[in-house]
């Protein structure tokens, strides 16, 4: 009953941060032509309800796809439908076609911003209490600790509270879909993970852990036997969602094909606006873009992703479990976010939900983790106008980790998971014990960085030549921070295996 009651005080808490960050700017707000991504949802409410399903993803008279064009897959777009028909009941204004352009007014923020609550308090944050409950070997206290660091982790909230977007939608179904196969519930996990898909195609960043963990399964099964109805089951259950969800436009090859496109605008190019992963850091010194040809700024972007995720994802598939499961999620997501094509900077989300999950686990390196990819948004966030409410809900995350987890306390090799990485090495170089003294070093430099740059951005004008120099730099910073955390997890997965063949012998 206890545990019942401060679980509950601590989603009243979540909300209660949410809904005053709401409370606040979003992407857009009073600057036409173009508005933002606020305008962007509104205005796919308006196509959604106004137009026959055929011509949402259409150019047309009535849907200008220059105009914030539908380009997320059909789960987002019945979403908006729903939506709507909300809108039309309360003010038929705020989305008739055309005349509705650029609507904003008071009683609209608040109508779409408890369209985001409603969604995240059905769907992100019942998984998140949900996951921590599930916790095993740990106590009552340090659930409800985890679930309250879940829950304030600042980047979601700013990006889906201030800015507007419905990221908690799509992470929210991805989580469910964790705890299905974490559970061996795998035909539940799968449905809700195609869901998450087909909702947002950036959840394909999570595919391939979920593949590799779910064949691996059957693999361990047998492919004779019990795994091999698995594999068919999950087929099925795969194959069957994705046609309920693209049945209305699975009606014509044209209209599929168009959708797909849509999804899919390899013309926009290598990545967009300023976004912390190799590509846009590196065009400050070559300008990748400009001299390569646009087929093989594609290949090039594959064939590193691909390469970088590769070891992981075989390790998984030959030794599925659950743990080696979530720390894949977040180094295949972490792969895809750095070297791979169209990239944008509110893509970290989806490398920060599964370093939520092994808050647990690693708590100095996954706070240290979401408290950069909150950073790596800051010109974003600024834009918005979103600076205090960044500033008061990293700080407020920030403590709430530091007291729930004692991270400052956490940074001996076995508590940072690199007990096996560190033997390994001192076979060659016995003086090598100096690792997490290294990282505690890297942590203060980090940090000491991140609010020097955020204190210039905000307090100084860049030079005229260089009006871009302070955004550049939290991207460069950003990505030097992530690249140094993908090795880092590539370590604990890698070395993991070789612990656990090892216990195996001497057992």
């Amino acid at each position: 009953m206890e545990k019942c009651y401060w679980m509950t005080a601590v989603v009243l808490l979540g909300l209660t941060v949410r809904w005053t960050v709401s409370l606040n700017s979003y992407s857009g707000a009073g600057k036409p032509p173009m508005f933002g991504d606020y305008e962007a949802q509104r205005h796919w409410q308006e196509i959604t309800i106004n137009l026959p399903i055929k011509q949402w993803y259409f150019n047309g008279s009535d849907n200008n796809l220059q105009y914030w064009g539908l380009d997320y897959p059909p789960l987002t777009a019945y979403h908006s439908l729903l939506c709507a028909y909300v809108a039309k009941f309360i003010n038929p204004d705020w989305i008739a076609l055309h005349t509705s352009r650029g609507y904003e007014s008071q009683a609209h923020k608040l109508f779409m911003r408890a369209t985001v609550l409603i969604a995240d308090l059905l769907i992100y944050i019942p998984a998140v209490v949900l996951y921590c409950c599930c916790l095993k070997e740990i106590s009552t206290k340090k659930k409800i600790a985890n679930a309250l660091c879940i829950l304030l982790y600042p980047g979601l909230i700013l990006i889906d509270y201030g800015h507007f977007q419905y990221n908690s939608v799509s992470l929210g179904f991805a989580l469910w879909g964790v705890l299905g196969v974490s559970y061996d519930w795998d035909l539940l996990g799968s449905l809700a993970f195609c869901l998450a898909i087909n909702y947002k195609q950036m959840e394909l960043y999570h595919s391939l852990p979920f593949f590799c963990f779910l064949l691996g399964k059957c693999f361990k099964k047998g492919l004779k036997g019990k795994g091999f109805v698995l594999l068919i089951k999950l087929a099925c259950t795969v194959v069957a969602s994705f046609i309920l969800c693209w049945l209305p436009f699975f009606t014509e090859r044209e209209q599929t094909l168009q959708v797909l496109r849509r999804l899919f605008p390899v013309d926009r190019g290598l990545f967009e606006d300023k976004v912390a992963n190799i590509w846009c850091t590196f065009s400050v010194f070559l300008k990748i873009r400009d001299i390569l040809p646009h087929h093989i700024q594609i290949m090039i972007s594959f064939c590193f992703t691909f390469l970088s995720l590769l070891p992981t994802c075989i390790k998984l598939t030959l030794h599925p479990s659950p743990k080696g499961f979530k720390f894949t999620l977040v180094s295949c997501a972490l792969s895809f976010f750095l070297f791979s094509f169209q990239v944008h900077e509110k893509s970290i989300l989806l490398v920060s939900l599964p370093v939520c999950l092994v808050l647990r686990e690693i708590p100095f390196m996954s706070t240290w983790f979401l408290l950069v990819s909150t950073f790596s948004m800051l010109p974003l966030l600024l834009k918005d106008e979103l600076l205090m409410p960044s500033v008061v809900t990293v700080v407020a995350f920030f403590i709430a980790c530091a007291t729930s987890f004692s991270i400052f306390e956490k940074t001996s090799e076995e508590e940072l998971q690199l007990k096996s990485f560190s033997i390994s090495v001192r076979k060659y170089f016995p003086c090598f014990t100096f690792l997490p003294r290294i990282i505690r070093h890297l942590f203060l430099i980090s940090v000491i960085t991140m609010v020097l740059l955020t204190l210039m951005t905000v307090t100084l004008d860049p030079p005229q030549k260089l009006p871009d120099l302070f955004s550049v730099l939290v991207c460069f910073v950003s990505c030097l921070n992530f690249l140094f955390f993908l090795v880092y997890f590539n370590i604990i997965i890698m070395w993991d295996s070789k612990n656990g063949r090892n216990q195996k012998k001497i057992n």
